[in-house]
């Protein structure tokens, strides 16, 4: 009995099988898309420093997984995943007549013209270059989301450096299968 007890004393607590709805909790939902679980776990913890909710995808096909069941306010998406690259991704929301609506935010190190000009052919509202700079993207996603979740910074909730994640080599990088 006491070893059960002890198992399930560890067991870690299963997550609630339903999202909270929009209106239980009016907190900007942001949906990150990267590959590095550096730039997932550095992001997010920016986003609820900021005061906002965050659901993490390792690449484009985990990404359109959790659009099933998840409609977030904005997406932070990276160019170059395994399985599903951000072009695809963002191809595949723009063509979804129920996630279309979704402001998407570039946040990758291909800087060139011809890079930007597709992903703002696909429909990106926004491109940042990697490492981005935390005011500048909260100050995005404020503006595509159209409330003040990303005027955080600006009262004083900004924490750390002016940079953010870079896409560096010493960068941890998941493979696709785990």
């Amino acid at each position: 009995m006491l070893i059960r007890a002890r198992a399930r004393a560890r067991a870690p607590e299963a997550a609630p099988a339903t999202p909270v709805p929009a209106r239980e909790d009016d907190r900007t939902f942001v949906m990150v898309v990267d590959d590095s679980i550096t730039v997932r776990r550095v992001t997010e913890r920016l986003l609820e420093r900021n005061g906002m909710r965050v659901i993490t995808a390792k690449d484009g096909v985990d990404a359109v997984a959790l659009l099933q069941d998840h409609t977030p306010d904005i997406m932070l998406l990276d160019i170059e995943m395994p399985r599903m690259d951000g072009y695809e991704v963002a191809s595949h929301v723009r063509s979804d007549p129920r996630p279309r609506h979704i402001p998407i935010v570039m946040i990758t190190s291909r800087v060139g013209d011809k890079h930007r000009s597709r992903a703002i052919d696909i429909g990106v509202d926004h491109y940042l270059r990697k490492p981005y700079q935390e005011a500048e993207l909260l100050a995005a996603i404020g503006s595509l989301v159209g409330d003040d979740g990303g005027q955080a910074a600006q009262h004083g909730n900004e924490a750390g450096p002016a940079g953010g994640p870079g896409d560096t080599d010493e960068d941890q990088h998941e493979r696709p299968d785990g």
